[in-house]
């Protein structure tokens, strides 16, 4: 892998160019981003120099779609044709079902599309925010499409470069995948912007937020994200959104309907307990 094309060098995109470096990558490193973040990436040495998709895609050996899943499913077909046959094409989108399909449809010359979804982020966006180590530790999911990773060179090397970096590596089918981070991501924020905006209608006096404290700071600190980035992911994972958040809200009438009886107990009791396992698993 000598020529490395990242589609949105932003958190995401950052991230993996300054990883790439770190872990001693010594190719290209070309940038394709129509926003002012650009700059602020060629200033900092994220990457090498700024190319515009029609001429940075012939010449990469990787292209990394790191940009909104409107965008990737906007994109795909114009960087299809593009992408040379011994090429590997993936993307950092959050939700894989749509993605995935458009790709397996639209990929034919030979080159390879690899889905992908970095479980890392910060509160912050931008380049500016990028490291080189935020992927260390974080789950990678992979989601081909089919049951198995492609056996084809760019893929191996590709993973093992996920592997530097520090990531956890799963491969799961994309339908999977999205039937999961339903629960997993999209759920906690659709809880935690419904607090948010229930807590601001009923208390909307500054002086009642004086009567808070790090409970409900850790509860809505997710309701800060941008709406741009969660529209798409609605839009792709309505159906699972609507599942995840149906269980949901059936919990809180369960939770409603026992807060005088001792059944609200064992609620408490599972929720400590998946906190206990969970914690334990991001300290593995």
């Amino acid at each position: 892998m000598q020529t490395v094309t990242i589609v949105g060098v932003g958190l995401i995109g950052g991230s993996f160019a300054l990883g790439l470096r770190r872990c001693g990558f010594r190719g290209r490193l070309i940038g394709v981003d129509p926003g002012p973040s650009l700059s602020t990436a060629l200033a900092r040495g994220v990457v090498d120099e700024s190319l515009p998709l029609e001429q940075a895609v012939p010449q990469s050996d990787l292209i990394y779609l790191a940009i909104p899943i409107g965008r990737i499913l906007e994109l795909l077909p114009t960087v299809a044709p593009l992408v040379r046959p011994t090429a590997l094409v993936t993307d950092a989108g959050s939700t894989k079902g749509e993605i995935v399909m458009e790709a397996d449809r639209l990929f034919t010359n030979g080159a390879v599309f690899l889905g992908g979804h970095p479980m890392a982020g910060k509160a912050e966006r931008g380049v500016e925010a990028a490291e080189p180590n935020l992927f260390r530790g974080a789950t990678y999911v992979l989601t081909p499409a089919e049951d198995s990773l492609p056996s084809a060179a760019p893929v191996e090397e590709f993973c093992r470069w996920l592997e530097r970096l520090g990531a956890r590596l799963l491969v799961m089918p994309a339908q999977a995948h999205d039937r999961i981070v339903a629960f997993t991501s999209h759920l906690p924020q659709m809880a935690s912007t419904a607090l948010a905006s229930v807590v601001l209608e009923q208390m909307s006096s500054p002086d009642s937020w004086k009567v808070a404290g790090s409970g409900l700071r850790d509860t809505t600190r997710l309701a800060a994200s941008a709406y741009d980035l969660w529209r798409d992911i609605c839009l792709t994972n309505t159906k699972n959104i609507d599942r995840a958040l149906t269980a949901y809200i059936q919990k809180l009438e369960h939770l409603r309907e026992n807060l005088r009886q001792r059944a609200l107990e064992e609620d408490f009791r599972r929720g400590a307990k998946f906190v206990a396992q969970f914690q334990e698993w991001l300290q593995f």
